[in-house]
């Protein structure tokens, strides 16, 4: 018995996300043309609908070797694939994207996946970026925040006047379509180590994701921590309430020799590691390889540190994974990990992020 100001609790979100890289296969030296990456992302996603996992996300790259330039061109792409898998982007450059085109672009692809898309924004991870787009990086805070501000003005009103440091004035901007039943999309503010990043996530109520994969779980813990603390500052309800996403780096195998036999070529291959062996990787971070009950039994202690999780993507394809091995990943995770996650976790929180409207208590005006 919940009193009505205490959401029932809803089902956690699983899903997998690509950073779209294209490397050479160690076990075999071939590296896949673009065209065999870019649609074995599409056949993933796939894949992903048919293994029962509910979100699918790509990350946006502009240098070599990745070949997710045009996310919402390839998760357009993904939609017409699939019927009720949710798109969402892991992560979206807000420092770098004009907002303007964001608000458009996304807009369209919620209007072709129906409603099925959010995104997911950030300032990435690749210093040059900010040059190839005319950005200077050291205004990279000042950038995220500025942007955003605008984007969610331009999906909220019909006529837009604004003026800002970055880019050129608005005078009567209306942006093109509307949002998807005039709801715009969810988004999500992923960082791994930016307080400010948090803090604006908590300011407009909005999803907060770790990326989880390469610092240990104290440093996710604190970000997560700051998050809901000004959540509940910013007069959003509980912080227990907050909508917190977690990245999780897995590999599943009958049992931990198989697996950890099985995944070494390819994060000797990654380039990510420096000299770390991978099971020090894994003794340090919340990287998991082993049998199906060790990564849910890892997965599972996430909730120890970062409280309930509202969504909770998976990547797999680290290191040149091929398409056929990181197809069988998902059909582990499908089959042998996220039921056993359905039944052990859930989130009481705000529900935007699953389409469902949130209850008025719980959100400032």
């Amino acid at each position: 018995m919940t009193d009505e100001t205490t959401p029932e609790p809803g089902a956690v979100q699983f899903g997998f996300f690509s950073i779209g890289d294209r490397k050479a296969d160690p076990a075999t030296g071939r590296i896949p043309t673009e065209t065999e990456r870019l649609h074995g992302m599409v056949d993933l996603a796939v894949a992903a609908e048919a293994s029962g996992l509910d979100v699918f996300a790509i990350g946006e790259h502009h240098n070599p070797p990745y070949v997710t330039s045009a996310q919402t061109t390839l998760l357009a792409y993904m939609a017409a694939r699939t019927e009720r898998l949710r798109l969402s982007t892991a992560t979206t450059l807000i420092t770098t994207n004009d907002p303007v085109r964001l608000a458009e672009e996304h807009a369209v692809l919620q209007h072709l996946s129906r409603g099925r898309s959010d995104l997911m924004l950030g300032r990435g991870n690749t210093g040059p970026v900010y040059a190839w787009f005319g950005k200077d990086v050291r205004d990279d805070v000042a950038l995220s925040v500025e942007n955003y501000d605008l984007l969610r003005r331009l999906w909220r009103e019909e006529q837009v006047d604004w003026s800002g440091r970055f880019r050129t004035s608005l005078t009567a901007f209306t942006s093109m379509p509307r949002p998807f039943d005039d709801t715009p999309p969810f988004v999500w503010h992923g960082s791994v180590r930016t307080p400010e990043i948090a803090d604006q996530a908590a300011y407009y109520a909005d999803g907060f994701f770790s990326n989880h994969l390469f610092a240990p779980s104290q440093h996710t813990q604190r970000m997560v921590q700051l998050y809901r603390e000004r959540w509940e500052h910013h007069g959003h309800g509980p912080g227990e309430q907050a909508v917190v996403g977690l990245g999780s780096h897995v590999f599943i195998a009958k049992n931990s020799q198989q697996a950890l036999d099985q995944y070494r070529p390819y994060f000797r291959n990654s380039g990510m590691f420096g000299s770390m062996q991978l099971e020090d990787y894994m003794a340090a971070t919340p990287f998991v390889a082993g049998s199906p009950q060790e990564v849910i039994d890892k997965v599972l202690g996430f909730r120890e540190y970062a409280g309930d999780i509202a969504r909770l993507l998976f990547t797999v394809e680290i290191g040149g994974v091929p398409g056929w091995l990181a197809q069988e990943q998902i059909e582990l995770l499908g089959s042998e990990v996220v039921p056993v996650l359905r039944r052990e976790m859930s989130f009481s929180g705000d529900r935007r992020f699953a389409g469902e409207a949130p209850r008025e208590a719980t959100l400032a005006g």
